[in-house]
């Protein structure tokens, strides 16, 4: 104990000689003071601060607002208030705190020793204030911001003097997408400071991301891997979501560190580039046992992987995997259960324009004759493509996607024809297939074909023509057999025609047109509702929708169609409160109404409604509150975010005050 208080009085003169360097004499105190903290000295002279004193005006936000923050940032609480108490817990009784805040340095919640919390109140070191470095200098939680690194500020390193007996440990949050979400922060008294504190910062820290990720992508295959076996199930594990077609989603930070690549470079790119391993044969090797490991070859270096999350029935590459019934895992959940196949039959719900779309289609099944599926960006072109192919007699065998669109056209060519080993740079040793040959006894679907190059255009035509593919980098071509799908949202005949695509290949292609209809032109969307709400409940109790919600699904233009139209219902449904069924306009978005006229009134000359005019004898608080409620919305010409930011509260909120819209 003697050479730690031995060193903190060292540190302490040093601090005291920085201090009066650069505030005093206006120099720089380099080799006395961290390069981090004169960093940030140098970036609060900037915003106008002193260290005396904060920027005027800075001031908490109210209960109201900050419980509108807290609901903006939930996912953050929901993942890292359980951590937060884990930590307290760890430091309890040593006069300190644990604090998260938002991406912006608002603090969200505190937690910590009753003493200390009531001396953190007087510098509003609490929930509700911000904590950026622009408003309160240099501190842990604004200057891991500004750094997007951990971060410690020990004592009189703080900018601004009062807050000099302070000592702060912070570690920003990073979301899936790479973007720092939030920050993490331990502060205590500077006489009583604890040399492991940032570590325990960065561990918390890096458990609430894994969190995080785990959550947002349940859904989602996820690939856990680290160099070392026993680092599995770690904060430290790399993880990768991987969609079920084996496009990468996301990785994480760890994941990016032990790939050496950035996340740019991850995302939104086959699994097989990745990683340089087939997705469909890890899936085989590992279904049975998701405790279990199997090593792979990144770049040279082996790593460990495991896989969790939500795994396919079937394999991406081509057969049906049986999933070994004396090893087979306990399901996941009751609602996760696998949904009845999906054929053409099952997509009839009673319009009469889809019907005969899927009357022409079964008339071909089992011919060698390509479907050109054309219809509107989310009018369900890939879902009829799959019901297609579940119908005919190569249901057994795989369904490949590509879409065209989404995939840089460096790649495409790659990802389509697959390479040979050493083929480009960044190519893997043993090479890779392309979904050309990943699609062989089944059907290769290609979305958005109206987007592929030109020059691409004509290897795919004698693919077609040859049922061969030739790998970028080899001279030997490979037999295939597959059926073709191709969908877009553009007409083709016109592209033709201004010469971006090829007319060879749009007569090749168009062994049978079928066009979707939007969602706006069909006559099935009540059917179709009670359909993707049946889907997204599984086996829970069923939902039901209003007349009114019902009318207004029907009355909407659905720029989005399809798509639109399942994410509007399981928004809904989650939406519902514990026990509730019913989905009336309170749980629909408010796009859904934007076209509708509201009543005209007379205009407010102010913006304080609750005193613009006297309210009617209501009679319950509750119908007083619903009338200031409408009035406001009156006030703000009918657009439900800004009444419900006037009010303080969310607009589900402001829904349901109002009843109805």
């Amino acid at each position: 104990m003697g050479q730690l208080q031995l060193a903190a009085e060292t540190h302490g003169q040093r601090l005291q000689q920085a201090r009066q360097l650069f505030f005093d004499r206006g120099n720089l105190p380099e080799g006395l003071v961290d390069p981090l903290i004169l960093r940030s000295w140098e970036r609060c002279l900037r915003f106008g601060l002193t260290e005396q004193h904060p920027l005027p005006g800075v001031e908490s936000l109210d209960r109201v607002a900050l419980k509108t923050e807290q609901d903006r940032n939930r996912y953050l609480l929901a993942q890292g208030r359980p951590i937060m108490e884990h930590v307290f817990e760890q430091i309890r009784e040593s006069g300190s705190m644990v604090v998260l805040a938002d991406a912006n340095g608002l603090l969200l919640e505190t937690v910590g020793d009753p003493d200390f919390v009531d001396r953190a109140d007087r510098i509003a070191l609490m929930a509700g204030a911000s904590w950026d470095e622009n408003q309160r200098g240099t501190n842990a939680i604004g200057t891991a911001l500004a750094e997007e690194a951990p971060t410690e500020v020990l004592g009189a390193e703080h900018f601004l003097e009062h807050n000099g007996f302070l000592t702060c440990c912070a570690c920003p949050i990073f979301g899936p997408d790479g973007r720092v979400i939030g920050v993490l922060d331990i502060s205590g008294d500077y006489r009583s400071q604890q040399r492991h504190t940032l570590g325990l910062v960065r561990l918390s820290s890096a458990i609430v991301e894994k969190r995080l990720f785990e959550t947002i992508h349940a859904r989602d295959i996820l690939v856990c891997f680290h160099s070392r076996a026993d680092y599995l199930g770690s904060p430290k594990e790399g993880i990768a979501a991987v969609s079920p077609d084996g496009q990468v989603l996301a990785v994480n930070r760890k994941g990016l560190e032990l790939l050496g690549i950035r996340q740019v470079d991850a995302v939104r790119r086959d699994f097989s580039i990745v990683f340089e391993s087939n997705l469909s044969a890890l899936v085989d090797r590992l279904r049975g046992n998701t405790q279990g490991s199997c090593e792979i070859s990144v770049n040279g270096k082996q790593i460990h992987v495991q896989l969790r999350g939500q795994l396919p029935p079937l394999s991406i590459a081509g057969r049906v995997y049986d999933e070994p019934t004396a090893v087979r895992p306990p399901p996941r959940r009751q609602e996760n259960a696998a949904a009845p196949q999906l054929t053409l039959d099952t997509l009839n719900t009673g319009d009469a324009r889809l019907q005969a779309a899927i009357d022409r289609s079964r008339r071909i099944l089992g011919r060698d004759i390509p479907i050109l599926i054309q219809g509107e960006s989310g009018a369900g072109k890939e879902m009829f493509a799959k019901a297609f192919h579940n119908s005919g007699s190569r249901q057994s065998g795989p369904f490949v996607a590509l879409n065209c669109a989404s995939i840089p056209e460096t790649l495409i060519e790659s990802e389509l024809f697959g390479y040979q080993g050493g083929a480009f740079t960044g190519a893997r040793k043993e090479g890779a297939p392309g979904k050309i040959q990943q699609a062989h006894g089944g059907t290769l679907f290609l979305d958005e074909i109206g987007d592929m190059p030109l020059n691409l255009q004509a290897r795919l035509l004698r693919v077609l023509q040859e049922r061969c593919v030739t790998p970028l980098g080899s001279t030997r071509a490979i037999q295939v057999d597959i059926s073709l799908v191709c969908a877009t949202h553009r007409k083709l005949r016109e592209e033709v025609a201004r010469g971006s695509f090829r007319e060879d290949l749009y007569y090749r292609l168009n062994g049978m047109c079928v066009t979707l209809p939007a969602l706006r032109e069909r006559t099935d969307i009540r059917q179709m509702v009670g359909k993707l709400a049946a889907a997204e409940t599984g086996n829970r109790t069923p939902v039901r929708f209003t007349e009114s919600a019902m009318q207004a699904l029907e009355s909407y233009s659905w720029p989005g169609n399809i798509r639109q139209l399942f994410n509007v219902i399981r928004v809904a449904i989650a939406l519902l409160d514990d026990g509730e069924t019913l989905i009336s306009e309170t749980h629909l978005p408010e796009e859904l109404f934007e076209s509708l006229p509201i009543a005209p009134s007379v205009p407010l000359a102010n913006s304080d409604v609750w005193a613009a005019a006297p309210l009617d004898n209501a009679g319950s608080l509750e119908e007083i509150g619903r009338q200031a409620a409408l009035r406001t919305l009156e006030a703000a010409g009918g657009n439900i975010s800004a009444a419900a930011r006037q009010l303080g509260i969310s607009r589900n909120t402001l829904y349901r005050k109002l009843g109805r819209l």
